[in-house]
């Protein structure tokens, strides 16, 4: 969660650290702070944003051609000057950005303080700081090699010393962290992203794995000292993609971008003359992928809505029992899995903590894994079985948009390569599905054409409190992520809900001052739907409908009727998400809300 960028060449580090940081604003922060090395280890630090610390750095000069950032958000003490990082030990001479939780740190800092050691913050993360100095005796690849044996928790940390000018040491356990590679130069950051100017030579830091980063050397060990060893990868990403581009947010840029990520997505995994599915990095059989009788989907937050989706899909193609499960429940709930389930982790970033940490037991208890995310190298794609990378590019808003839709194509076109391996589907119905999927980038276009109309729904309804999103059957995670996208950035409480459950407790809550969205689409539900509507209606609830553009009906019946092109129920999904996106940006816009960085949030939770 927390933002960490190192540098180390022949050119002064600074600049390269603030420009660092900047690229990680959007996983969200309450604090920055830099540590340079000129001959003596010189910390500034600062509570509020980067531009904040800018104007602290001014008053100096910083010199250095090694360093390394940070932007903290806050876990163990308040956000203050006092607990941002870099920290230091009592001698002054180490500096250590960390991005975890530390969960033993009040008996190892009850220990220090007993030695003599100073603690000047709140946080867990000193105490690493005092470890290593505690050890440090001339290496400190080995201090700190020696250092996190004491520790339990995760962490990803980058260090240096005043009297190892020459290197950065990094380490990681369960929290992301990647090297750069540039002839002379060399980088390291929580996040591909803040890399994609510099380089495109990637080495993705291993789980439990210690570096040694120099300008042109690279030294990786685990951490009980073996040596590994590890190829950049050469991440393809454009750097262009990761700038506004034009556009006043990152949100609203990436929702454009659906037609074209949709597009790339389906390119990689569909044939398209001959309308088939192949998963080049699928590592299973056919053979092993016919035997499974169960699928879950593990997720958090907006891909548990993606998982949620695929729930319906397997069991409308498979004709197996499929489910979704929070990752950070499913390891407390003894879960029944086995041999012949399949366990699909969905992930925009492959490093969230929890769905981490739930695939882990899964794997445990013989579960075929198989990762569905956005980035290659991620923690989540070494540990499968088989990935599906979704075809997304770069999404930098908080509020997921474009990976979102791309996880529902990856789990549509899966749903149907189960649904023919299974014999469930033949050629001729999953060719079909396919045409009809191939369509929805223009017919996402067309939709985008009616922005306008969303903008100035949000101008009439920004003022609302409390929203209420119904839908059923695929409808009904798309009203969970409706709900969701606007709590996230325009603060309005919201909540999603299976339409049939609204007599069962939310019906209480309606009244003139509700905004009900209803998802209304055309399929067996369609007049339980329309029964919800005038449910909502006699109690003085104000109606917002989401239809197919040829529905004469609804219009009739809502308040207010936003339509999207006709498709297939199964992938109306992807469509009506889009709107509701819209919505959530233009209300958190006319609230003044920060719509890519909102409050309290960050882009990957990679801490439990």
């Amino acid at each position: 969660m927390c933002g960490i960028f190192g540098y180390i060449g022949n050119r002064q580090a600074l600049p390269f650290l603030i420009e660092g940081l900047k690229k990680l604003e959007y996983r969200g922060y309450d604090s920055a702070g830099v540590a340079t090395l000129d001959g003596k280890l010189i910390i500034k630090k600062q509570n509020g944003k980067i531009a904040d610390l800018e104007i602290l750095l001014q008053k100096e000069e910083i010199e250095g051609n090694i360093g390394l950032a940070h932007t903290r958000w806050a876990t163990h003490g308040k956000p203050s000057t006092r607990n941002s990082h870099p920290h230091t030990d009592c001698t002054g001479q180490l500096a250590l950005v960390h991005n975890g939780i530390i969960d033993n740190y009040l008996e190892l800092k009850g220990d220090l303080a007993k030695e003599g050691h100073r603690f000047q913050s709140e946080t867990d993360t000193e105490v690493i700081v005092h470890l290593i100095e505690k050890f440090y005796r001339g290496d400190l690849a080995q201090a700190v090699r020696e250092a996190i044996g004491k520790i339990r928790g995760s962490f990803a940390i980058v260090v240096i010393h005043a009297q190892e000018p020459d290197k950065l040491i990094v380490a990681r356990s369960r929290s992301p962290l990647v090297i750069g590679l540039d002839g002379g130069e060399a980088f390291v950051a929580s996040d591909i992203l803040a890399l994609m100017k510099y380089t495109p030579r990637i080495i993705a830091l291993g789980d439990n794995e210690i570096a040694t980063v120099q300008p042109n050397r690279v030294r990786i060990t685990d951490f009980e000292g073996k040596p590994k060893r590890r190829k950049p990868e050469f991440i393809s990403w454009d750097p262009v993609s990761a700038e506004k581009g034009g556009f006043a947010h990152f949100m609203l840029k990436e929702i454009h971008e659906q037609p074209l990520a949709i597009r790339n997505t389906v390119a990689a995994y569909v044939e398209p003359k001959n309308l088939t599915i192949a998963f080049p990095d699928i590592k299973m059989t056919d053979k092993v992928l016919q035997q499974v009788n169960r699928v879950v989907f593990l997720a958090c937050g907006t891909s548990w809505h993606a998982g949620l989706v695929g729930d319906y899909l397997v069991e409308q193609f498979v004709h197996i029992p499929a489910e979704s499960e929070y990752g950070a429940e499913f390891r407390y709930k003894n879960p029944v899995i086995d041999s012949k389930t399949l366990v699909v982790a969905v992930s925009q970033s492959g490093e969230t903590a929890d769905t981490l940490a739930a695939l882990e037991e899964a794997k445990k208890a013989g579960a075929k894994i198989l990762a569905i995310c956005n980035v290659k190298g991620s923690s989540m794609s070494r540990e499968s079985d088989g990935q599906i990378y979704t075809m997304a590019g770069p999404e930098i808003g908080v509020a997921s948009t474009k990976a979102f839709t791309t996880q529902l194509v990856v789990i549509y076109l899966l749903a149907l390569y189960l649904g023919k391996l299974k014999g469930v589907l033949t050629d001729e119905v999953v060719g079909g599905r396919l045409a009809q999927l191939r369509e929805i980038p223009e017919k996402i276009e067309r939709l985008l054409q009616k922005e306008k109309q969303i903008a100035q729904l949000a101008e009439k309804y920004s003022h609302i409190e409390n929203a209420l999103y119904l839908g059923r059957g695929k409808g009904f995670p798309i009203a969970l992520e409706g709900a969701l996208k606007l709590k996230e950035i325009s603060y309005i409480h919201a909540e999603g809900y299976p339409a049939g459950e609204m007599k069962h407790g939310p019906i209480a809550l309606i009244d003139e001052k509700m905004p009900v969205v209803i998802l209304a689409f055309p399929g067996r539900r369609y007049e339980k739907i329309l029964g919800n509507i005038e449910e909502v209606k006699a109690r003085g609830g104000i109606v917002i409908a989401i239809g197919s553009e040829d529905d004469t009906i609804l219009p009739q019946r809502a308040d207010e009727v936003f339509t999207i092109p006709r498709t297939t129920e199964s992938l109306s999904s992807i469509l009506a998400v889009v709107p509701l996106q819209l919505l959530a940006y233009y209300v958190a816009l006319q609230r003044g809300c920060h719509v890519d960085q909102p409050r309290n949030l960050a882009k990957s939770v990679t801490v439990e």
